[in-house]
């Protein structure tokens, strides 16, 4: 199997985040290299710029920052299992959320009382 004609030579960065499911759409990712949400090696990307294998991109999403380095290029979309193949994930886990203590009524207790909610009430601190 000849390789290099299924395997594009050079690939854009906004192309390459679309192809691998990072971005719902192309002008998503391209908007987001725009806002400088995208950095490659580092460096501040335009949509434009090519990847290659080896490259590290950093992807910052609402709530945390993706770490990606490209194992392969892809130019058009294809299923999630086989965009994975194209990555290989860096991000560090996600911290776990504390938990806030909110009170919480157990199913099918019905409203609170006027009595439950003054209560809650004192519990958060709000009277």
């Amino acid at each position: 199997m000849n390789t290099s004609a299924t395997t594009p030579s050079s690939v854009r960065v906004d192309a390459w985040l679309w192809a691998i499911r990072a971005y719902k759409t192309r002008s998503a990712a391209t908007a987001a290299c725009r806002a400088g949400h995208v950095r490659l090696n580092g460096n501040p990307v335009k949509a434009s710029q090519s990847v290659v294998p080896g490259d590290t991109l950093r992807v910052r999403q609402p709530g945390y920052e993706r770490i990606l380095e490209v194992r392969r290029l892809i130019a058009k979309r294809v299923g999630a299992e086989a965009a994975s193949h194209c990555f290989t994930d860096h991000t560090p886990p996600r911290p776990v959320a504390p938990a806030l203590g909110i009170p919480q009524r157990d199913r099918g207790t019905g409203r609170p009382t006027k009595k439950d909610r003054r209560d809650m009430e004192k519990l958060l601190g709000e009277r």
